[in-house]
């Protein structure tokens, strides 16, 4: 059995204040209807939980830089008595073992072919200025955990401790402590890193809190859960001049507006209606803003593509090529485009969605567990994950959304309400996904 766990132990090690201080102010609380052995054992270490939880929001790191975070999910696994724990996987991933009874008595390691499932959390915030004032805000001037990686985070190492102490499955949980999902596709540098060559897991599931949604409540559809995300770049190229003799030159300014108001079209005439595309246009630069009276020989305009299914992809990076290509001759310009796919489409495998959902009804009832929702047009990076592996990512609702709290918002905070239902439910789908042997 794992250590026993309490403020000043070594799990609360390296906060720059006493883990009181972040337990007395707001403390955590439970106001859903959830229940099992999983939820009930890990609601007894709830406070510590948010303690951990609200140091790493103190101390957020842009992927790929998450020295300290990696450092504290290292001492924390250590302290709950984890099998194995492997470092350096994508640059800053973290890998932990934990072997259910059979394989631990046995001292058996690693991973088994197909007794292994998978459990990922992200580890990232954001380059943006958090103007909260609790005492666990941001101690680092433009960077913040604005989309609750740092509770992500907490639930899985819940479920460490939890997994670690009862090992009631047989075989071994492999939990994933990922770098660099926003925007930096660290799931894709761990499986490059041989992530799955080492670690074969039968399965592979994520969760992200979910504000729209009340505290207690769970979605997890099988099929598309967010879209795919791709980024444009369109390079105009006309022939600078003086705006007072605007016909010696060739604007590009014009043209690139022209393209902003044509480049819609490709979703309302070309993608079927039944299907989703979004296509937007989100910074343009031309010329100087002190130059007023100078045409500028170039233009720029960078935006991003949302899709589900390949063939739209394929379609709107086709026309878009087209259609730039075509606008810019008619004015005796040219246009290029840079199209980028970033992360593909985050699609849930149907068996496992299906077993994540039925899970989740053993812990917080079938009222409270929805399975088809709308899918988000954001994107998430487990989706290079689930082209790999079966597996689900699940919504997880916080709340907040209705007074303004909303994801990559600058007064975000993660709901430290619901660490533990979290943690209980990457904890049952171990635990049911291989179960004991009678």
């Amino acid at each position: 059995m794992a250590a026993s766990l309490t403020p000043g132990s070594a799990w609360m090690q390296g906060a720059e204040w006493a883990a009181a201080d972040w337990v007395t102010e707001r403390p955590p609380s439970v106001r859903y209807a959830a229940g099992g052995d999983a939820f009930a054992a890990i609601r007894a270490f709830h406070p510590e939980l948010a303690a951990l939880r609200r140091d790493l929001h103190a101390h957020p790191e842009l992927g790929f830089e998450e020295v300290y975070t990696s450092r504290r999910v290292v001492e924390a696994l250590r302290v709950c008595g984890v099998d194995e724990i492997h470092t350096g996987i994508g640059k800053t991933g973290v890998v932990a073992l934990i072997q259910g009874a059979a394989r631990k008595s046995s001292g058996l390691k690693g991973v088994a072919p197909g007794q292994g499932i998978g459990l990922r959390a992200d580890l990232d915030a954001l380059p943006m200025q958090e103007h909260n004032q609790f005492a666990w805000a941001s101690r680092k001037n433009g960077l913040m955990h604005g989309c609750g990686h740092d509770g992500h985070t907490a639930m899985l190492l819940g479920a460490a401790r939890y997994l670690a102490q009862s090992r009631r499955f047989d075989g071994t949980a492999v939990l994933i402590f990922q770098p660099g999902e926003e925007g930096y596709a660290g799931a894709r540098e761990m499986i490059q890193d041989g992530l799955f060559d080492t670690f074969d897991v039968q399965a592979v599931y994520a969760m992200h809190n979910w504000p729209a949604m009340p505290p207690g409540q769970v979605g997890v559809n099988p099929g598309p859960m967010m879209a795919a995300a791709d980024r444009i770049t369109i390079e105009v190229t006309g022939k600078g001049g003086h705006g007072a003799h605007a016909y010696l030159a060739v604007d590009p300014v014009l043209v690139a507006a022209h393209l902003i108001t044509a480049v819609q079209s490709i979703v309302s005439r070309n993608v079927k209606a039944i299907d989703s595309a979004v296509i937007s246009i989100c910074a343009m630069h031309a010329g100087d803003p002190g130059a007023m009276s100078v045409i500028p020989g170039t233009a720029r305009l960078v935006g991003t593509v949302r899709t589900f299914k390949p063939a739209v992809q394929d379609l709107v990076e086709r026309r878009l090529h087209e259609l730039c290509a075509a606008i810019a001759q008619g004015f005796g310009a040219t246009a290029t485009v840079n199209y980028e796919r970033l992360y593909p489409a985050t699609t849930n495998s149907v068996a496992e969605a299906e077993h994540a959902a039925a899970v989740a009804r053993r812990v917080v009832g079938d009222a409270a567990v929805h399975t088809a929702m709308e899918p988000s047009m954001g994107a998430e990076d487990f989706s290079f994950m689930l082209q790999h592996k079966p597996g689900a990512y699940l919504r997880l609702g916080q709340g907040g959304a209705e007074s303004g709290c909303f994801l990559h918002n600058a007064t975000f905070d993660f709901n430290d309400d619901i660490l533990p239902l979290g943690a209980a439910l990457h904890s049952g789908l171990v635990e049911s996904s291989l179960p004991l042997r009678t």
